[in-house]
């Protein structure tokens, strides 16, 4: 599973990329977990909204402060 955190490295940003972290490791994923702070890749990426998590290639949340309860939420909603 590759998950992506996608932000201009802004505290909200910072902060799902540390949740998301957390989240992985509570739920035993194996999992690529990294952090995407390129302008140029993130609008390749079509993410006009930050931050951003996507799963696998698709865009699960973008424009939202997660807190690490709703990232739980969408990594099991994407294990399933």
């Amino acid at each position: 599973m590759e998950i992506l955190v996608v932000g201009g490295g802004c505290a909200d940003c910072d902060k799902v990329y540390a949740d998301t972290l957390e989240a992985v490791e509570e739920l035993g994923l194996a999992a690529d977990v990294r952090k995407v702070e390129d302008l140029v890749e993130m609008v390749r990426m079509g993410i006009m909204s930050v931050p951003a998590l996507v799963v696998d290639g698709r865009t699960v949340s973008a424009g939202r402060s997660l807190r690490k309860k709703q990232i739980l939420q969408l990594l099991r909603q994407e294990t399933k």
